[in-house]
């Protein structure tokens, strides 16, 4: 598990995203420059909430969030997604 040294307030979440898909289900090969932005992630960093509303995902969960969510973190040599709750979808 990732160890990062930041910690998100009130109902933000810091989702790692996971590799988009290489292959398609039929086995073809997806070039770079047409791979999809991943969807997918595992959140490594979690906020306190907000008074009446507590964060429901952990650190560890992989999720399901929306294509243009979140901002993009660079920490420590790696990429990140800082969002809302709200911007995540499912626990997958």
């Amino acid at each position: 598990m990732s160890k990062i040294s930041i910690k998100p307030l009130s109902d933000r979440v810091v989702v790692e995203p996971l590799e988009a898909e290489t292959k398609t289900a039929s086995g073809l090969y997806i070039p770079d420059s047409a791979k999809e932005k991943p969807q997918q992630g595992k959140v490594v960093a979690v906020g306190k909430g907000t008074k009446d509303e507590p964060t429901t995902v952990k650190v560890g969960n992989v999720v399901l969030y929306g294509k243009y969510s979140g901002t993009e973190l660079k920490l420590d040599g790696n990429d990140y997604l800082i969002m809302r709750e709200s911007d995540i979808f499912a626990i997958l």
